[in-house]
C-alpha cells in the first residue's frame, strides 16, 4: 500500500491574500500540525506591506483547528536582509523539522540577485511566533537549491528532498538551464547536512515537465512492504511561440530596472504567459530510487476555471486519519491570482 493519487479538492481557499502583506502573492505552504491540537500554515508572500521596496517575499503564517478555516497570524516569521547577499530579495518554501528539546527548525529557499545561486537558510523558534535566523548556510551548491521539504528519519536523523537545476556551459551565469533534478541531503544534528548520490526525479521526460520540477513533498511507508510517495511540481513550458516576459527571480536587473518593486504583477505576467504546471505522484521501495505514478493534482492551463485553472504546485501534506491525507497547494487562477487550496485523499 501506499497513499493514493486520488484526490477530491475541496471548496474554497485555505489562504488568500486578505491583508497589505500578502494581498498581491501567496504561495508554498508548509504545515504542521500543533502538540495540543490544531494547525498551523506558514506561506510565502507578497504585498503592498513589504518592508522594503525591492523586498519580492516572505514567510507568512495562519492558524487552524480543523485544518481548513484558516486564520492569519500577525507580522511576518521570516523576512529578507538587504544585507546579507543571498537572503537579500525573498525567502520562501517553508518546510519545519521539531527537536527533542521542543524548538522547532524551519528550512526555507533563500535568493538574492538572478547572478546568486538560491540557497536554503534555517530560522529556530520555541513557538512557531518569534523566528530568530540562524547564521550561516544549511544547504549549497554551485547552481542552485529551492523548495526544501524536511522529512525526519526512523534512525532520528532527517533528510532534505530540493530541486537544483543543471546549466550548461558558462553555469548559472549563462541563464541556460538544462534541467532540474530533485535530490536530498541528509542531517544528523539539522545544522549540516550531506548531499546523498545521484537524484531521484528530474525534468524533461515528458511534455509536462519539460519546464521544470520543483517542490517534492515524500509520505515515508507506514507498514513493513509499503512503498514510499513522492508528491513532486511539474512545470509545462509555453506553447511554441507564445511571448514569455522575464520572471524577476531570473532577471539580474530586476533592482535596478524596477521588476523587484513590482515583483508580484512582473512575476504573475510570467505565470500567465502560457506556462502551466500539475502536481504528479511518484512511488519507491527506499526513499531513493524512484518510479513515476500518475497526475495527482490537475493545473488545467489558461482554459480552465476555479482557483487551480492555470497552475497547482508547492505542495504541503498532513495525516487526518489511518491511510487519510489533507494536501495543501498553491493555486492561480485564469485571472493571475494565487491562493492556497486543498484537497483530501478518496477512500
Amino acid at each position: 500500500m501506499s497513499v493514493t493519487h486520488r484526490w477530491r479538492k475541496e471548496a474554497g481557499a485555505r489562504v488568500q491574500g486578505s491583508r497589505e502583506l500578502d494581498r498581491s502573492k501567496v504561495q508554498a505552504p508548509g504545515v504542521v500540525r500543533l502538540p495540543n491540537g490544531g494547525y498551523r500554515l506558514f506561506y510565502t508572500a507578497v504585498g503592498p506591506g513589504k518592508p522594503f521596496p525591492a523586498c519580492q517575499g516572505y514567510i507568512l503564517s495562519a492558524v487552524s483547528e480543523d485544518g481548513v478555516s484558516f486564520h492569519p497570524e500577525p507580522g511576518i516569521c521570516v523576512a529578507p536582509r538587504p544585507e546579507i547577499p543571498h537572503l537579500s530579495l525573498r525567502a520562501l518554501a517553508p518546510t519545519i523539522a521539531r527537536y527533542a528539546d521542543g524548538r522547532w527548525r524551519m528550512y526555507f529557499e533563500s535568493r538574492g540577485p538572478a547572478t546568486r545561486p538560491t540557497v536554503i537558510c534555517s530560522a529556530i523558534s520555541a513557538d512557531m511566533l518569534t523566528w530568530e535566523l540562524e547564521d550561516g548556510i544549511r544547504l549549497q551548491n554551485a547552481s542552485g537549491i529551492g523548495a526544501p521539504r524536511y522529512l525526519p528519519l526512523p534512525d532520528g536523523r532527517g533528510r532534505l528532498y530540493f530541486f537544483s537545476p543543471e546549466y550548461g556551459p558558462g553555469g548559472l551565469a549563462s541563464g541556460q538551464r538544462v534541467s532540474t533534478k530533485v535530490r536530498s541531503a541528509i542531517t544528523s544534528d539539522g545544522l549540516h547536512f550531506e548531499f546523498e548520490p545521484g537524484f531521484h526525479i528530474q525534468d524533461k521526460q515528458a511534455d509536462y515537465d519539460s519546464a521544470g520540477i520543483t517542490a517534492a513533498e515524500v509520505i515515508p511507508p507506514s507498514a513493513a512492504g509499503d512503498r514510499w510517495t513522492m508528491f513532486y511540481s511539474a512545470w509545462q513550458d509555453v506553447p511554441a511561440g507564445f511571448q514569455t516576459p522575464l520572471h524577476p527571480s531570473h532577471d539580474p536587473n530586476a533592482v535596478a530596472n524596477g521588476n523587484s518593486d513590482d515583483f508580484a504583477a512582473a512575476s504573475i505576467a510570467s505565470d500567465l504567459s502560457g506556462y502551466r504546471s500539475r502536481i504528479y505522484v511518484a512511488y519507491s521501495s527506499d526513499g531513493l530510487n524512484w518510479e513515476r505514478g500518475p497526475c495527482a493534482i490537475e493545473g488545467l492551463g489558461c482554459g480552465g476555471d476555479g482557483p487551480d485553472a492555470v497552475h497547482a504546485e508547492d505542495m504541503s501534506l498532513v495525516q487526518i486519519g489511518i491511510g487519510k491525507y489533507r494536501m495543501y497547494y498553491a493555486a492561480c487562477d485564469k485571472d493571475g491570482n494565487w491562493c492556497v487550496v486543498s484537497a483530501v485523499t478518496e477512500d
